[in-house]
């Protein structure tokens, strides 16, 4: 699903989509996806990368996701879990992306006042203890240090500037990191990878410190 590929005749499936790769004369490969067709000239070494990138759809700066059940920690604990989130679909020839997908069904909603708000995809998740089996997930750990229980209902993370890991058949948020304080929820992009083993796209930085005020 995602990684490199030879430019030869194949399938590939991501999410709802499918690429066609279909080698034709002349040493060419005709790409088609939905609608979208681009004819590549076949090099020695020559590769199809599929990437996933941030789910900024039409492009919004924040990923919303709710919590079906919302999550109650008491204080002084941390708790650490899996949210199944969105993500978009790069596809490159060396250095040159050739086409930009969403590979599942899309949603946005309003983050914050109508006044002051912004536009966020949005999207609906349980946290689990265990890694869910889904095309992306994210990786977050709650700490309340606080001396009284708090709550959680959502997570609002940042998506300009923020790299992407990847493993063959699913794609990963960085490491996130939520503190549950009395302004707010703390949201910390830390940039690293949920685990091991996983290749990566964007640089490995933390981002700067959002703040829920919503």
């Amino acid at each position: 699903m995602f990684g490199p590929f030879e430019l030869k005749t194949q399938f590939i499936k991501i999410g709802d989509k499918k690429i066609h790769l279909l080698e034709e004369a002349g040493g060419f490969v005709r790409y088609r996806r939905d609608d979208v067709e681009r004819l590549i000239k076949k090099v020695d070494g020559g590769k199809l990368l599929v990437i996933p990138t941030p789910a900024t759809g039409y492009g919004v700066k924040l990923l919303m996701i709710f919590l079906r059940e919302p999550l109650a920690v008491p204080p002084g604990e941390s708790v650490e879990g899996f949210l199944e989130a969105p993500v978009d679909v790069e596809v490159r020839t060396g250095s040159l992306t050739i086409d930009r997908f969403v590979p599942c069904r899309e949603k946005y909603a309003l983050y914050g006042s109508v006044e002051r708000g912004a536009i966020a995809r949005y999207y609906v998740s349980s946290f689990t203890p265990n890694e869910p089996d889904s095309l992306g997930v994210l990786k977050v750990s709650v700490e309340n240090p606080s001396g009284e229980w708090k709550g959680l209902d959502k997570v609002v993370l940042p998506l300009d500037g923020t790299p992407m890991y990847y493993s063959p058949d699913r794609a990963y948020y960085p490491m996130v990191r939520i503190l549950l304080r009395n302004g707010g929820p703390e949201v910390n992009n830390t940039g690293e990878p949920p685990r091991e083993g996983l290749s990566s796209f964007g640089p490995k930085r933390a981002l700067p410190k959002f703040l829920m005020r919503w």
